[in-house]
C-alpha cells in the first residue's frame, strides 16, 4: 500500500514527507495506522547522520492509532483496537521471560540495530522500489501506516486521546518508570532530577505521585524549571546553583535520576546523595563518552543504576500511568505541544530551543 513518511536520507538534508510503499502485513506482523506519535532526540540523532544508521530510513518511535489488519498468526489484537506502540523485545531471553523486557539481550538489534525482517527483506521501498529501512524501535512511526509485532503493542480505552498516549511509548514511561519501578520511591523520601525535558519532568511527577518528601528539579532553562514546580517540585535550580542542593537536604538525598547524560551532572548527583543513596542513570551521552567517579563516592554504599525504558513492561506500565492521568494525578496534557504532521521540522526546531517539552505530531484528527 502507499503511505505518507518522513524519509530521511543521511545527506545532510532535513527529513521530507515522501510517498513510499507499505508491504502487506506477515502472519506476525499487524498493520496499524498513526493517528500520533511523539517526537523524541531519539528519533533525531539517527535521521540527521549524528549516530550511524542504513540510510534511507523512517525514524519514529513513540506511535498511537488504530489497528487496521493483523497477520494470521497475531493472537491478542484485533482490528479497531486502539493502540500504543512501545519498544521491541525478543520474549525468550531470560529478561524477557522475567518480566523485564526493556533489558532484553536483543533490544539493540531489535530497536535501534536496524535488524528487520529476519529475512532482510524490506517493509518499506520508495515507489521506484528502492529500499528503505523501517521497523525503527519496531515501528516506524514518523509515517501514516506501519507493520509492527504484538509485543510492541498496548490496548488503550478508545476514549484516551491518542496524542496524550503516544508519548508514553518511551520518554514519559522511561522517566516514570525509573522512579516508579527501577528506584521504587516510597512516600516521605528525598528526590532530586537532572534535567526538566519530557523525561525528567516524568519523573518528577512520578516522585509527586510516590509521595516523595521532597522534589528537586535542576535544568538550565527557566520556562522549565517554572514548569516542574508548576508539576509538583518542591525547587527547581539552575545547574550553576547545583551547590544549593546540600543546603536543601542536608544529609544528602536519598535518590538522584540523570537525564542529562552529563558527566559533570552525573557527579553532582551522586555528591547531592547520602552514603547510601542511588543514582538513577538514563541517558547515554552518546559514543565516546566517559564517566569518571571518585572511588570514594561509592564504597561508601552510594550506588549507581542503570536504567534502560524504566524498568517497565508497557503493557501494564502505560495503562497504570493512563489512569493516574484519568483522575489527574499524573498530567502528561501538561508535557505536550501538538504539531500537524506537516510540521515535524517546525516540531523538531521547537524541541532544540526548549520552546516546547514534548512536540507530538497528529497525523488524523479523529481521536486526538
Amino acid at each position: 500500500m502507499l503511505i505518507g513518511a518522513w524519509l530521511a536520507t543521511g545527506d545532510n538534508e532535513p527529513m521530507r514527507w515522501s510517498q513510499l510503499r507499505l508491504d502487506d502485513p506477515r502472519p506476525d506482523e499487524v498493520l496499524v495506522r498513526v493517528h500520533a506519535t511523539g517526537i523524541c532526540h531519539t528519533d533525531v540523532i539517527y535521521s540527521d547522520g549524528s549516530r550511524p544508521a542504513p540510510f534511507p530510513l523512517v525514524a519514529g518511535h513513540e506511535g498511537a492509532g488504530v489497528v487496521e489488519a493483523v497477520g494470521a498468526e497475531v493472537q491478542g489484537v484485533s482490528v479497531g483496537d486502539h493502540v500504543v506502540m512501545s519498544f521491541g523485545s525478543c520474549g525468550s531471553c531470560r529478561a524477557c521471560q522475567a518480566g523485564r523486557p526493556s533489558y532484553c539481550v536483543e533490544f539493540r538489534r531489535i530497536n535501534t540495530g536496524f535488524g528487520g525482517r529476519a529475512d532482510g527483506t524490506p517493509q518499506l521501498t520508495t515507489t521506484a522500489g528502492t529500499a528503505v529501512t523501517g521497523g525503527f524501535f519496531g515501528q516506524s512511526s514518523f509515517s501514516s501506516h506501519v507493520l509492527t509485532r504484538v509485543r510492541n503493542l498496548v490496548v488503550i480505552d478508545e476514549d484516551v486521546p491518542l496524542s496524550i498516549a503516544a508519548p508514553l511509548a518511551c520518554g514519559v514511561q522511561t522517566g516514570a518508570g525509573a522512579v516508579l519501578n527501577a528506584l521504587q520511591v516510597q512516600a516521605g523520601a528525598t528526590v532530586a532530577v537532572f534535567g526538566a525535558g519530557s523525561v525528567g519532568l516524568s519523573a518528577i511527577m512520578a516522585a509527586v505521585l510516590a509521595g516523595a518528601a521532597c522534589v528537586v528539579a535542576v535544568d538550565p532553562l527557566a520556562r522549565r524549571r517554572e514548569l516542574a514546580v508548576a508539576l509538583g517540585a518542591s525547587v527547581a535550580l539552575h545547574p550553576g546553583d547545583a551547590g544549593q542542593l546540600r543546603d536543601l537536604v542536608p544529609d544528602g538525598f536519598d535518590f538522584a535520576v540523570d537525564t542529562s547524560g552529563r558527566p559533570e551532572m552525573i557527579r553532582v548527583a551522586t555528591a547531592a546523595t547520602h552514603s547510601t543513596g542511588t543514582v538513577g542513570l538514563i541517558a547515554s551521552g552518546g559514543a565516546g563518552v566517559d564517566l569518571s567517579l571518585p572511588l570514594r563516592d561509592l564504597v561508601v554504599g552510594r550506588q549507581l543504576r542503570g536504567i534502560v525504558e524504566g524498568d517497565s513492561l508497557p503493557q501494564v506500565f502505560i495503562p497504570y500511568l493512563l489512569e493516574q492521568w484519568r483522575q489527574g494525578r499524573f498530567r502528561i496534557d501538561a508535557l505536550i505541544s501538538r504539531f500537524p504532521a506537516a510540521e515535524l521540522p517546525a516540531a523538531i526546531a521547537a524541541m532544540h530551543d526548549g520552546t516546547v517539552v514534548k512536540p507530538v505530531l497528529v497525523f488524523a484528527d479523529e481521536h486526538q
